[in-house]
């Protein structure tokens, strides 16, 4: 396993920059399976970048198509988010695990 950052642009057919995220088209059910990638340790970190347009992800996954194949199923997947890129990231830096 490892750590990938994951880009995404709201630029799908169906997102409406005018709206707040949570006016958008099918907010409930994208929230809840981001959620669930939460839970299930999938999704590390993630958010959107200061130009509103972009989300980055750092998740955690065996290798680019398992990370393609596990976003597939969002119910925001093309409609409202789209896959920008996804690159290994090596982490030399980790200041989320002290403890």
């Amino acid at each position: 396993m490892g750590l990938f950052l994951v880009t995404l642009h709201r630029s799908g057919p169906s997102y409406h920059p005018a709206l707040a995220l949570e006016e958008q088209t099918g907010w409930a059910e994208h929230a809840a399976f981001m959620d669930g990638l939460v839970e299930d340790g999938f999704v590390v970190l993630g958010g959107p970048l200061a130009d509103d347009r972009r989300v980055a992800l750092a998740v955690e996954a065996g290798t680019e198509d398992a990370v393609r194949t596990t976003l597939a199923p969002d119910p925001w997947h093309e409609s409202h988010l789209v896959i920008a890129s996804v690159e290994p990231w090596t982490i030399r830096l980790d200041g989320t695990r002290r403890g």
